[in-house]
């Protein structure tokens, strides 16, 4: 009986905990890691399943977020793309803007990842983690500061977006979801369509980190994997709706105060044992 309630108290955090992460688009690996760990359950467990997980649901999440209208996703090839033109049968560029970031983002992804490996074998991770806190707490104010002024769009700030949110990720497992959203509309991407990107750049993240355990990870224990799947998946309609309905300026700003408590709650957590 013990087991069944810790299992229901599982699947309960990872509703909240995906309900937060759809609507404002970041929290679920950095609130649901830790929990998971103070109950008792061993790395192994956590992080494979959290990744399932932020697969499924950032799919499901990104698929409903279009059908609601917070985003538009068209991955048909631009056919009348100057790049598409140039390199003729091999050339492909998606049709929407919001389509074209997620791709950027996730093929940033790539070069992001290599960098923070190289880096990450050299510097100890105190140094790391802080870098992460005091970057998202700084990006978290500029929205709450610049939240009423619109900003210009930019593929040289999405590119360099996707580069540092995924060297985060290599780097720390966390600050990808806080980075990829606040980044995004200091970007000058719309509120409602970051929160869709960064569930489909989320999720196919998350893809590449589950095919990597299903792999090589013989020793994994994915007996969590179905009650975090099941909390997540049923949170998701309702964060839709909840975007649908916030005005967007508002929306901004309420984005801009998570990153920024995210941020100094990672901060918090770092530098408690200093103390």
């Amino acid at each position: 009986m013990e087991i069944e309630s810790i299992f229901i108290s599982v699947f309960i955090i990872s509703l909240l905990a995906e309900y937060m992460d759809a609507t404002i688009g970041m929290g679920y690996g950095t609130t649901l890691t830790p929990v998971l760990l103070l109950i008792g359950f061993s790395p192994l467990q956590v992080v494979p399943a959290i990744l399932l997980s932020q697969f499924l649901s950032g799919i499901f999440a990104a698929a409903l977020h279009q059908g609601a209208g917070n985003v538009s996703f068209d991955f048909k090839n631009d056919t009348e793309h100057k790049i598409v033109k140039r390199l003729g049968r091999l050339g492909y560029i998606p049709k929407s803007t919001a389509a074209k970031v997620a791709m950027v983002l996730v093929m940033s992804s790539i070069a992001g990842v290599f960098i923070a490996v190289l880096i990450a074998l050299r510097l100890p991770v105190f140094y790391l983690k802080l870098y992460i806190g005091l970057l998202v707490v700084t990006m978290g104010m500029l929205i709450i500061a610049r939240h009423k002024t619109r900003n210009e769009f930019s593929w040289k700030k999405i590119m360099g977006l996707g580069i540092l949110a995924s060297f985060n990720k290599g780097i720390s497992g966390g600050g990808y979801g806080p980075l990829i959203v606040s980044g995004q509309i200091l970007s000058g991407v719309e509120t409602k369509n970051s929160i869709g990107i960064t569930a489909l750049a989320e999720g196919a993240t998350c893809f590449i980190g589950v095919i990597t355990y299903f792999i090589v990870g013989t020793n994994v224990d994915w007996s969590l994997a179905p009650y975090l799947v099941a909390g997540s998946l049923i949170s998701v309609p309702l964060s839709v709706y909840t975007v649908k309905r916030m005005p967007v300026k508002q929306f901004t700003l309420v984005i801009g105060v998570a990153t920024t408590l995210l941020g100094l709650f990672s901060l918090y957590k770092l530098l408690r044992p200093l103390n």
